[in-house]
Order: C-alpha cells, then structure tokens, then sequence
C-alpha cells in the first residue's frame, strides 16, 4: 500500500481522486439512465422501423413476383388459346376454302356441260337443217338426171317427192349396213 499513499500529500497522477470517482460515477450513471430512457428505445423504433421496411418490402417483392408468376401463367395461357383458336379458325378457313372450291368447279362442270350440250344441240339442229337442204337438193337433182335419163318430165311434185324420198331412204338403208 505504499503505492497507495501519497508521499508528502501530493496526489498520485495514476490514482483518481475519490471525489471525481464518485462523480464520474454519479455522470455515468446518468448517462446511462438518459441512455436507456430516451435513445435506446427510439434506436429500437428506428431499428424496427428498418427490419418492418425491409421486412416489408421482401413481402411486397415476393407478393409482386407472385403476382408477376400469375400474370405470366395467365399470359401463356392465353397465348396457348389464342394459338389454338388461330389454328381452328386456320383450319375452318382452309375447310371453307376447300368448300368453296370445290363449289366452283362443280359450276364450272355444270357450265362446261351446259355449253357443250348446247353446242351438240345446235350442231344436230344444223345437222338436220343441213341434212334436210342436202335431202332437197339431192332430189331436185336426182330428178333432173332422171328427166334426162329417161327423157321425160318428171314434173308432178308429189310423185317427184316420194321417188326422191324412196330413192335416199334406200342410200340411208344401204349406208347403215
């Protein structure tokens, strides 16, 4: 304990005097009571403040990518009806397509029928106008060599007319054998 006292009342500059341990005391003490009372709790509200903010904001971050995840479901979704119904209706058109051209040329068969039955038709029309101008120009010539042959007239028309009829009747017999 000599090291304790001072020698000759000087104070020893490594000890403290008991007066400023006892208000240094009294400072910390207070320190502390203001400490605690006053900023530790709002460090505690600022603290709890920022982990709810961030807290909060991981939640909000996880809520808008779920959302995000749903919206891209419902997306593709979509997406995967809108490219089936482009298909159906892809496929409807090349059906009605299908359809449609098949009816143009079924018509166009009808009309392409309907031209050449018309046209059969007016070539036997002309055929038995022909045949019929030929029939009488065959007999009136076929009576004037018969005048001459015989040398007489064979002017009565009646009788004229039934020579020439049996006269190519029987060519018309002898060709279709």
């Amino acid at each position: 304990m000599y090291f304790l006292a001072a020698e000759g009342g000087e104070h020893n500059p490594i000890l403290p005097l008991w007066q400023e341990i006892v208000v240094g005391g009294i400072a910390f003490i207070v320190l502390c009571f203001v400490l605690m009372k006053f900023v530790f709790p709002r460090m505690e509200q600022t603290f709890q403040a920022r982990v709810d903010a961030i807290e909060g904001g991981i939640k909000r971050a996880e809520a808008a990518q779920s959302e995000a995840n749903q919206l891209l479901e419902q997306y593709r979704a979509q997406l995967a009806e809108a490219r089936t119904d482009a298909a159906k209706i892809r496929d409807d058109a090349r059906a009605d397509a299908e359809g449609i051209r098949q009816d143009i040329l079924a018509k166009a068969r009808e009309e392409a029928d309907r031209v050449i039955q018309a046209g059969k038709d007016q070539l036997a029309a002309e055929r038995a106008t022909i045949v019929r101008e030929l029939r009488t120009e065959v007999g009136t010539i076929a009576v004037d060599l018969a005048s001459k042959i015989v040398g007489e007239s064979l002017a009565d028309e009646a009788r004229r007319k039934g020579t020439v009829d049996r006269f190519l009747d029987s060519l018309e017999s002898t060709g279709a054998r």
